[in-house]
């Protein structure tokens, strides 16, 4: 290669000419650009570092000929160049150690295999006179290179004057070492690098690398690099005053004496830790309760509630060891937890007993009152009723009841919700049953109503209450163009447009099937293509109760053990749909509620496992959520 114009080693000319014959038996141009020049062209571009694998093009009408020599030729190139640097090695170190080799596996590989037939060339040149190789079933190429580093090796040998030890053996190199060759002498080196933090240096040992003094710390600017062996260690330059101690980035943080120390304090008192220090508390003995401590603080004495303060009001004390006890007056009781004289609940312990209809409880005794109705009698305990219609309460009609009375309105009115008394026109749209009278909306009319319909896409029904979806796609009212599909939901419609992608011809409507892949361009990438894509539409009314099942797919009954799995691959990112399986298919339902309208796009992955093989089919299922419908909304599953 170094320098030359166009020169082609045996191995790339045979594979130049196997490719050239190849196009020939084909029929491919190979007229305009010549085979020299779509060689030339790639052995350039290998010389410039150019990948072989994506070549720009010469011209626009250059042949599949040419194409595959030019990635031929710069492959050749390319693999000449590294196998140049190979036979170098070969020629001025006498090894062919991995680590003497740079470049990728493939570079690394073929200096390798060139470095290894150079040397074996070499060798047979210093022991015999020619360079035939018989009996040896090389490769092409290391033959080629063997022979051509022996041949210059016989026209040198009489400018030799030094040997090489590393050939001959005449080293003492020991295991884990590389012979190297020198200029009368040799020298030994270490196989393995020394590790992070080391260097090789000339004397062939590992030395550590001071990273403080080269600077190749990652220390900040407020610490100081401190070196050790392999490594190197961060230290703060301020220190932190008493009380503080330093973390991991410097910064000072309180010291908490009380917890670090065994016992900061002296006997008999509690440490209590403050910023940056601590105090100590003199212990103190607890009394319980109904106790207070005396005056020297060594032992607790019993409390007299009784002197200390009015603790039971206008009743009656008594003290006790450790608590009191109050003598309630009638009508109250002592309650012995919260230490208080507590009203008595008559009406509550003495329930229909003391009143006829309510008893109310006062301080120390109790009254009687009657229910609304209800009129209290000169005994203060029964009640007797009242009749209310006396007064003429209604606006139209009285009826009196035992405790109460009845207003009635005439045919056509209804008691208002508000007072009861007074009649207000029938709303039979705002009755409990007004849902039922119109399928949309009820207008209220003086002693009648009327049904309306949405304002687009609905229409109202013979009967006058129902509304029915207009079919914008079958009575040809809608939009789209012609290379749409229309798809009716209720109360409008969508333009859908169907195409197949590449590799899918159209087999029926809503149907798109693979082609055959042995004719395509990259069959490898076909086969992996689903057999199948299909089509599917389906719409559902905001808040539709859910789970709501949108796609449902199962195998053939006609092959037993038949297995279909279904995945969700894309148009679900906020996880609105769930896929579950069942024993030989499986379903998609819609898993979470939604008020507003909503367009989604399924893309769905079917595998269907037939005699332990998987075949993969795919469906785009386009779901329309759309406003809550006046009437009951069709929900068809694809099967």
């Amino acid at each position: 290669m170094g320098g030359k114009h166009l020169q082609v080693t045996p191995w790339a000319l045979w594979t130049i000419l196997s490719f050239f014959l190849y196009g020939v038996l084909h029929g491919q141009d190979v007229q305009a650009p010549t085979l020299r020049e779509c060689c030339q062209y790639g052995m350039d571009r290998s010389l410039e570092g150019h990948d072989c694998t994506i070549l720009p093009l010469i011209s626009i009408s250059i042949s599949h000929t040419c194409r595959i020599i030019q990635e031929q030729c710069c492959a050749a190139a390319a693999g000449d160049q590294f196998c140049d640097k190979g036979m170098e090695m070969a020629k001025e170190q006498g090894a062919c150690e991995w680590p003497f080799f740079s470049g990728g596996p493939w570079e690394t590989k073929i200096s390798k295999m060139c470095c290894d037939c150079c040397l074996l060339g070499l060798m047979i040149a210093s022991q015999a006179s020619s360079c035939e190789l018989q009996g040896l079933s090389l490769e092409r190429q290391c033959t080629h290179t063997a022979k051509s580093c022996c041949g210059i090796n016989l026209v040198d040998e009489p400018k030799q004057t030094d040997s090489n030890e590393c050939l001959t053996d005449n080293h003492n190199c020991v295991s884990g070492q590389i012979c190297i060759n020198t200029e009368g002498s040799f020298r030994c080196q270490r196989e393995t690098s020394c590790g992070t933090g080391y260097e090789l240096r000339n004397d062939n040992d590992c030395h550590d690398i001071d990273e403080c003094a080269l600077g190749s710390h990652n220390c900040g600017p407020d610490f100081v690099c401190n070196n050790t062996a392999g490594s190197f260690r961060c230290y703060p330059k301020e220190s932190c005053p008493i009380g503080y101690i330093q973390d991991a980035v410097g910064n000072c943080n309180d010291f908490n004496e009380c917890v670090a120390y065994a016992s900061p304090c002296l006997p008999g008192e509690t440490c209590n830790n403050t910023e940056g220090s601590y105090t100590c508390r003199r212990n103190k003995i607890p009394c319980g309760r109904g106790y207070h401590l005396i005056e020297d603080g060594t032992r607790c004495e019993d409390v007299d509630e009784c002197r200390t303060g009015i603790v039971c009001g206008v009743h009656g004390c008594v003290n006790l060891v450790g608590t009191y006890r109050c003598e309630c007056r009638n009508g109250f009781i002592f309650n012995s937890i919260s230490k208080l004289c507590e009203d008595i609940n008559e009406c509550r312990h003495y329930p229909a007993q003391l009143c006829a209809h309510k008893c109310e409880n006062t301080e120390g005794s109790y009254k009687c009152s009657c229910t609304i109705g209800f009129q209290l009698t000169p005994d203060g305990r029964s009640c007797e009723d009242v009749n209310e219609c006396e007064a003429n309460p209604c606006s139209q009609e009285c009826a009196n009841v035992y405790g109460s009375y009845q207003c009635y309105c005439h045919r056509g009115y209804q008691l208002s919700d508000i007072d009861g008394i007074a009649c207000e026109d029938i709303d039979e749209c705002a009755l409990p049953t007004g849902g039922h009278v119109c399928s949309y909306r009820c207008s209220n009319a003086p002693g009648s109503f009327y049904c309306t319909c949405p304002p687009t896409g609905y229409t109202l029904s013979h009967n006058g209450r129902t509304c029915q979806d207009i079919d914008e796609c079958s009575t040809g009212i809608h939009t789209c163009s012609v290379s749409e599909s229309c798809f009716n939901i209720q109360g409008g419609f969508r333009c859908l447009f169907f195409a197949c992608p590449q590799n899918f011809r159209q087999a029926a409507q809503g149907r798109c099937e693979r082609v055959t892949c042995e004719f395509t361009r990259d069959p490898a990438s076909c086969f992996l293509l689903p057999l199948r894509i299909s089509f599917y539409n389906i719409s559902f009314p905001t808040n539709t109760p859910v789970p709501a099942v949108v796609f449902r797919m199962g195998p053939s009954n006609s092959v037993l053990g038949d297995k279909m799995l279904l995945n969700i691959v894309s148009g679900d990112e906020e996880e609105y749909f769930v896929v579950q399986q069942h024993a030989h298919g499986g379903e998609i339902s819609l898993r979470r509620t939604l008020t507003l309208p909503r367009d989604f796009f399924l893309t769905v992955e079917m595998r269907l496992i037939r005699y332990g093989t998987a075949h993969l089919y795919m469906a785009k299922i386009a779901v329309f959520i759309t406003n809550e419908q006046p009437i009951r909304p069709s929900r068809p599953f694809p099967y």
